[in-house]
Parts: C-alpha cells; sequence; structure tokens
C-alpha cells in the first residue's frame, strides 16, 4: 500500500490529494491512503470526481509543521499525519510512506516510529541528481551531519541496491566524494572509508571523486557523509539557479541575443526540464524497515504523481528486503 501524508508541505492537502489523483489515474493504481484531515481530504476528492472507490482515508488531526522541533513533534504529535503514516509503514510490512512534511521530523521518525534495517547504524536521505550521463544518487543529503567509517560504507552498499533495483543502473558506480582521487587523499573518515570499501565485491567501488567530476557523470553513486553532502546538493541547486537568471539576463541585452535565445529556446528548455525536481518525484530515506520517501517542500501535483510512481518502484522491487538481505551477508565485513 502506498501510503501518502495528506496534510505535509507547503501546497498541502490540496496539491498532495491532486498529484494523488493524477497518480491513481495515470499508473491504474487499485488503491491508495491519504493521512490526514479526512474532512479535507474528502473535499478535495469530491470536488475533483475522484473514485472513492480506491482511496483510503486514514484520519488524524494533527500536523506536523516545518518550523516544529523534529523529535519533540514525532514523541508529542502522536495524532499527525506524518507519525499515523509511519506507523502504519511499520505495521505493514511493504508499504511506503510518502511525505512533502517536515525533512527533519522525518527523518526522526523513520528511526523512531519505523526503526532501521538491522545491521544499518544510520540511515540516508538519498536524492536523484541529473547528471551530463543521465542521475546520480547522492548519500547522505543531510540525515547524518556527523559520520563513521561504517556509516559511509553502508550508504556505499544501500544506495547501489536503490540505483540497480529501482533506477535500473546495472552495476552502478559508486564513488566517495574526497579532495583528490588518490588514495591517500582526504580527512581520517574518508582515507578509512576508501579502505574499507575496496576490498567489496558486491558494489562496483571505482575509488575517489572530487567535486569537479560530480555532475559529468563519473559516478552513479556518490558517498559521502550528510554535513558535506547537503553543501554539496544546496550549491548545485543554487549553481543552476544563478546560471539561469545570467543567461535571461544577457538573453535581454540586445536584439540580437533575444532572436538567438528564441532559435535556442528548446534547448533551454530541455537543460530546465533536466533540472526539475517535480520529475524525480522525493528523496528516499534508505536503511530504514518500510519504505519512506521524503518529497520536496514545495512539491506540486506533479511531484506527488511522480513520487507515487517512485513508491510503486520501491514496493516492486522489494528494496526494503533486498538490503536487508545485503546487509545480514556483509554485516560481519562493514562493522
Amino acid at each position: 500500500m502506498i501510503v501518502v501524508d495528506a496534510m505535509g508541505g507547503d501546497n498541502a492537502p490540496s496539491e498532495i490529494v491532486k498529484g494523488c489523483i493524477d497518480g491513481v489515474d495515470q499508473f491504474g493504481l487499485d488503491e491508495i491512503m491519504l493521512v490526514g484531515r479526512s474532512e479535507n481530504i474528502k473535499e478535495i476528492l469530491n470536488n475533483e470526481g475522484a473514485d472513492l472507490s480506491k482511496y483510503h482515508i486514514l484520519d488524524a488531526k494533527d500536523i506536523i509543521y516545518t518550523e516544529d522541533v523534529p523529535v519533540t513533534a514525532i514523541r508529542r504529535k502522536r495524532d499527525s499525519s506524518m507519525v499515523r503514516g509511519l506507523e502504519y509503514v511499520r505495521n505493514n510490512p511493504g508499504s511506503v510512506f510518502v511525505s512533502a512534511g517536515n525533512t527533519g521530523a522525518l527523518m526522526a521518525g523513520g528511526l523512531l516510529r519505523v526503526g532501521r534495517i538491522k545491521g544499518i547504524d544510520r540511515p540516508a536521505l538519498a536524492p536523484v541528481i541529473p547528471t551530463l550521463e543521465g542521475e546520480m544518487l547522492l548519500i547522505d543529503a543531510g540525515a547524518n551531519v556527523d559520520c563513521k567509517v561504517e556509516n559511509l560504507v553502508q550508504f556505499g552498499i544501500i544506495g547501489s541496491i536503490y540505483m540497480e533495483r529501482v533506477r535500473d543502473k546495472n552495476r552502478p558506480r559508486v564513488g566517495l566524494l574526497n579532495i583528490g582521487t588518490e588514495e591517500t587523499k582526504g580527512n581520517e573518515l574518508t582515507k578509512a572509508a576508501f579502505h574499507e570499501m575496496s576490498p567489496l565485491e558486491n558494489i562496483n567501488f571505482i575509488g575517489n571523486v572530487e567535486a569537479r567530476e560530480v555532475l559529468s557523470g563519473a559516478v552513479d553513486v556518490l558517498v559521502c557523509d550528510g554535513f558535506v553532502g547537503n553543501v554539496v546538493l544546496k550549491l548545485i541547486e543554487g549553481v543552476a539557479q544563478s546560471m539561469f537568471a545570467m543567461i535571461r539576463t544577457e538573453v535581454e541585452k540586445s536584439t540580437m541575443t533575444k532572436i538567438g535565445a528564441g532559435l535556442a529556446k528548446p534547448a533551454f528548455r530541455n537543460i530546465r526540464d533536466s533540472m526539475d525536481y517535480t520529475k524525480y518525484g522525493g528523496a528516499p530515506l534508505l536503511g530504514v524497515k518500510g519504505g519512506v520517501i521524503k518529497m520536496h517542500g514545495s512539491s506540486n501535483r506533479e511531484a506527488v504523481k511522480n513520487a507515487l510512481f517512485q513508491a510503486m518502484q520501491f514496493m516492486k522491487r522489494d528494496i526494503v528486503g533486498t538490503t536487508t538481505e545485503q546487509i545480514a551477508k556483509l554485516e560481519g565485513d562493514i562493522k
């Protein structure tokens, strides 16, 4: 069952519910569960003419807001849409929870309400990022600011499993983000992680990767701690926004550049679309005992629809089960 936090995010509940309607119609889903204030959810479903037989509603009166303290909110707001949804996933193996709500609360809830896969010390947030060769999984993007060697090793394993099973990458290339490609480069953490990851046969570890290589498509899975990963993610977003703004400014400077921009408009549109977060749906929280997908806080109905497709693939490919099996086999090697 796909379970959606109808009250999480800047555009909830309207865009969330409408996106679910689009997903149910386009992907042929037989059922979906919406968690939140039932009266609001029913009103939107009725106004959109949805087939009510396909929608289960789990009533939750409370809401975890962006400004709430994550752990406190998870512990105190037990009747919130996020907590109720996470508890459903915990009690119903194979289900996936999708939310655009408070990121910190979702990560805390994943740990406190769903729990970790045995052998995984810390779950990681793993968004997909466009590159010149297609796409790349960044892991961790902010769930763990401080990491140990075993955390980075585990990130490489669970990231590789996700890219292979959900994104259909055959033997995904796993790289460790560092300040140089040589084995001796980096701090004590990255040097030790390189040493531990190199002999592993279940992942295609290609070694260290410098930041300038990230968007070239050098790797399919980029491993780093959550502090570095979050900086990388936001820097990429900022550079993309700045570049488009600079191009727009230059285009407006003369009639000739305006004409040239008009001719190149399809190319600009394709680049813009490739950077559009709505196409990727959301970032999975990998390493917990249930499916958890975090959407962007400002997700619209298109992003919600695509997050449902991602959730479908997560269930179909049994990511939790596969990760559990792989980690169990390697538990002695990565501790």
